[in-house]
């Protein structure tokens, strides 16, 4: 290429770049509720990846509008939602890039697409942190799946708050809370909790933010998170994203996964950043399974004589919350028998075995986030003008001295993982009596029934959000709680979510669950059953809807606080007979 028509493309380019910051058509509106998704024309918010590399590639719209649309939207919006804890400060100049990629006829699958991922998956030229002051300035070297991304195309244009530590470090916590972030709030109801700690990351994508966004899952922190947000969440199968690079809580059981407004969506991310990893041993065992394009798996009539369990026992108490979400299970089967499939009513899985998950997780984190720690925090804290910590003892240290950042919520995770020996023969068989049980439990389901996937609630109306550090999430009554991510979790085997309903406003989501390595079926089941209810709606950005835990339901009795209290001293009298 001459340097004329560089400088030209540059110039062309760069005038855009303008255009895109202060024009009307980049800019969205606040009028009212409900913010104008339109860029250039174009509805983003009801239109996925695919139709937008088209717009792009029939100059109908640019990276550069794109990205300048998101990052205006971020500066408008993030201070009712508190969902993105920071922004890329070289987002615009990728755009530019990108679209100069695109003139030359580059066509990735996400090539300018503007995506965030969740704080603790690292990114160069911006911290990653999990939330906390302790990690305040570390930078990282782009996780595999960072760089998985990027080489397809993407624009990682900032980082998503969530639960400090992964919601892996007090007890009791609020969902989405960071001491770097502050609480992250759901765009449906300003006031509700936006579950899981993927939190920012389900907000993200529900409030168009960015075109899809990242999360993160040890037991629940995807899919919780995109079910309370009304959008997609994909936890794949253990191994078919790399951990390298990612703020673990547990090797056993964590992966990073897709949360965006579609199934389609979901599908490009899922297949952009798989791959192996020589720094992931677990990687290796995608080979044969896995694939760069899941879209070509979304099928409209992939529900058709399929076989389909319905999951209830273990997942909600009927008698405290079934007027609530046994409307949308039943409106969710009914629509599946609309498309073909046979519907098995009802099906159990056998979690007894998950009692040890807890103790588990407990041990393999103490070892793992110390590894994380030596291997890619580096450096001087800015906060402490102290080393980075190394070592859990280094954390709780840290908390210990700084209150005022680290506040209201206590370290007792942290504490209890301390305790531990860390991973060694006890934790070992800790594990052992809990993942390949679980995994048992489903292959015999599914095979007894003939099943092609199970299906589940995936998480119940969003609660209003709580800031006392003795109550936290649910006001402390957990038995109020819909969740049904522990086998999928457990067992190191995909799920899906897509959203199913509403009450009072408030999104549901339903899960899909299948053996490992079946997300293509998953895909075209969820994709077939999003297709035929078209349930997502954008958020309206209420303040609120009132104080009750769930509509209809009356709020917990007066003396939780003295069950949270009892609760909590179950956790520590577990952890001695553990010991």
């Amino acid at each position: 290429m001459s340097s004329r028509l560089w400088r030209s493309l540059v110039l062309t380019t760069l005038l855009a770049l303008l255009l895109g910051v202060s024009g009307a058509a980049a800019r969205p509106s606040l009028a009212a509720n409900t913010p104008d998704t339109r860029v250039s024309g174009i509805d983003v918010d009801a239109t996925t990846i695919p139709e937008l590399q088209k717009l792009m590639d029939s100059h109908r719209l640019s990276s550069v509008r794109l990205t300048s649309f998101y990052l205006q939207r971020i500066r408008q919006l993030n201070p009712k939602l508190n969902a993105v804890i920071t922004v890329s400060p070289t987002a615009l100049l990728e755009a530019v890039a990108a679209d100069l990629r695109r003139h030359f006829g580059d066509r990735r699958p996400l090539l300018g697409i503007p995506i965030i991922v969740k704080d603790n998956i690292g990114t160069t030229r911006m911290p990653t942190t999990a939330g906390s002051w302790a990690l305040a300035g570390s930078t990282p070297e782009d996780a595999f799946i960072a760089r998985k991304l990027k080489a397809a195309g993407a624009i990682i244009i900032g980082k998503a708050n969530l639960s400090e530590w992964a919601n892996f470090r007090s007890g009791p916590s609020s969902s989405g809370w960071s001491g770097i972030g502050g609480q992250t709030n759901m765009p449906y109801v300003l006031d509700r909790n936006p579950c899981g700690s993927s939190s920012g990351s389900g907000v993200v994508a529900a409030a168009d933010l960015a075109v899809a966004a990242v999360g993160t899952e040890t037991d629940g922190s995807i899919v919780c998170p995109s079910g309370a947000n009304g959008v997609v969440g994909i936890k794949p199968t253990l191994g078919l994203w790399s951990r390298a690079g990612v703020i673990p809580i547990s090797a056993e059981q964590d992966t990073a996964g897709p949360i965006a407004r579609n199934v389609t969506d979901a599908a490009v991310l899922l297949g952009a950043a798989s791959g192996v990893d020589p720094r992931d041993s677990a990687t290796a065992a995608q080979a044969g399974h896995a694939f760069t394009d899941y879209t070509r798996f979304l099928d409209r009539h992939a529900l058709r004589g399929k076989r389909i369990g319905v999951w209830r026992a273990g997942t909600y108490d009927p008698a405290l919350v079934g007027s609530v979400v046994e409307p949308i299970l039943a409106k969710t089967i009914a629509a599946l028998k609309a498309e073909g499939a046979t519907v098995i009513d009802p099906t159990d899985i056998d979690l007894s075995a998950t009692a040890d998950e807890f103790p588990a997780l407990l041990c393999e984190f103490k070892s793992d986030i110390a590894t994380y720690l030596k291997t890619y925090v580096h450096g001087t804290n800015p906060v402490s003008h102290q080393p980075y910590p190394q070592t859990l003892a280094d954390l709780l240290a840290f908390d210990a001295a700084h209150p005022d950042l680290e506040g209201p919520w206590n370290d007792l995770v942290f504490e209890l993982a301390e305790a531990t020996n860390g991973r060694d023969a006890d934790c070992a068989a800790l594990r052992q009596t809990t993942t390949p049980p679980v995994q048992a439990a489903i292959d015999q389901l599914m095979a007894a029934n003939h099943l092609d996937a199970i299906i589940a609630l995936t998480n119940g109306p969003a609660w209003p959000t709580n800031d006392d550090p003795n109550l936290g999430d649910l006001n402390g009554h957990f038995e109020y709680f819909v969740g049904s991510s522990t086998a999928a979790a457990v067992s190191g085997y995909p799920d899906i979510t897509v959203p199913a309903g509403f009450d009072a406003g408030l999104p549901l989501g339903i899960t899909f669950i299948g053996p490992r390595w079946s997300e293509p079926k998953l895909l075209g089941l969820a994709y077939d059953f999003e297709q035929a209810t078209q349930v997502r709606v954008p958020p309206q950005f209420i303040p609120t809807i009132g104080d009750a835990l769930f509509p209809g339901v009356p709020n917990p009795p007066a003396q939780m606080q003295a069950q949270r209290a009892q609760a909590t001293q179950g956790l520590r009298d577990r952890l001695v007979r553990m010991r």
